[in-house]
């Protein structure tokens, strides 16, 4: 009978269905909100870890089974939500929930291209996402996302970031002339990462999500004594020359103690119109280099003309071009980030 359904009856239910990233029970990991039973009729909210996790309907679909076979429930009423957990401990930079960095061994690769639809795709999720252009020497962000100054000031005299596509961005572009060449030794360097940082209104963070520089310098240092990381990504291209310049990129996450996340392989393989696909840089690499070193591989991405000119348009390809195979990849390697931000900051708590 419906009376006999429990609220103890449905949390033991739902205490049998795992989050496959933290891999714990909801209940356990307190998900479970506003459980209510209605004569034969459950109601809850699952509150996940992020808006962009990629398991949300298997989630979902897990938790309605589990309940369905309690007896005496006839229907199940889910709404799901989210709550990014913060994996940043620095209480200076509580405002920012999690930073990512995004790197290569070496430019050309299409790293800021990476950051920038990974940040469109958090946010397209309903995160609150901040995009920083810490390539001091090639600040490209700001023609990729379509803006060219910042937002202005507040009373308090910090710097309003430009916003894009629901993304928040500063850029020291938006300080120089675009032919201005920026020759800057390792103090200022340093001076001007803590400014984007804490000279900036960047309101509530659930990501920041930071496009280096090329290479293994003094940014990069800076960075990691500033923020607390939550993990880098290593952006490489198929062939052997790109993969020795990302490994050393990697062991550069290493060695600062940062988590690295994985390897995306960028321009993996062009797509032809009989089906077919051509592997123009080799093939295969960015998965060699994971297996080498220990670390995932999150995703490759294909060629496709429309990055080049959503990038020079400033128009991301993930809103240009949101169905292609490209904006698919670029889509399931933000998932596959917010899901390993999430398993980085329970680790922490």
């Amino acid at each position: 009978m419906s009376s006999q359904i429990t609220r103890d009856a449905v949390l033991a239910a739902l205490g049998q269905v795992l989050d496959p990233g933290l891999k714990k029970d909801l209940v356990s990991l307190g998900m479970i909100k506003d459980l209510s039973v209605d004569g034969s009729e459950v109601n809850f909210t699952i509150n996940l870890t992020t808006p962009a996790c990629p398991l949300k309907k298997t989630i979902k679909q897990n938790a309605e089974n589990a309940v369905l076979a309690v007896d005496g429930v006839s229907a199940v009423n889910i709404e799901m939500s989210a709550e990014v957990p913060a994996g940043q401990k620095k209480a200076e930079y509580g405002f920012i929930k999690n930073s990512v960095a995004i790197a290569s061994g070496k430019g050309g690769v299409g790293k800021s291209t990476v950051a920038v639809n990974v940040a469109v795709a958090l946010a397209q999720s309903g995160a609150r996402v901040g995009l920083l252009d810490a390539d001091i020497y090639g600040p490209n962000i700001p023609t990729m996302m379509g803006v060219d100054a910042i937002g202005g000031a507040t009373e308090n005299k910090k710097i309003l970031p430009a916003e894009a596509y629901g993304v928040k961005v500063m850029s020291i572009g938006f300080m120089v002339r675009p032919e201005q060449a920026i020759i800057w030794r390792g103090p200022l360097l340093h001076s001007a990462i803590q400014q984007f940082v804490n000279d900036v209104e960047w309101g509530e963070l659930d990501y920041l999500i930071i496009d280096l520089p090329p290479g293994t310098g003094d940014v990069q240092l800076s960075l990691s004594q500033t923020l607390d990381l939550q993990g880098g990504v290593i952006v490489t291209l198929p062939q052997k020359v790109s993969l020795d310049d990302a490994r050393r990129g990697l062991n550069m996450f290493q060695k600062l103690g940062v988590p690295v996340f994985g390897v995306v392989e960028n321009m993996s393989h062009l797509e032809l119109p009989n089906g077919e696909s051509m592997d123009i840089f080799g093939s295969g690499g960015g998965k060699a280099l994971a297996a080498e070193t220990g670390v995932p591989f999150i995703g490759e991405i294909p060629i496709d003309q429309a990055v080049r000119v959503g990038g020079d348009n400033g128009i991301p390809v993930i809103i240009s071009h949101p169905d292609a195979p490209v904006s698919q990849s670029l889509r399931a390697i933000a998932e596959d980030i917010a899901a390993k931000v999430s398993v980085e900051a329970y680790k922490r708590s």
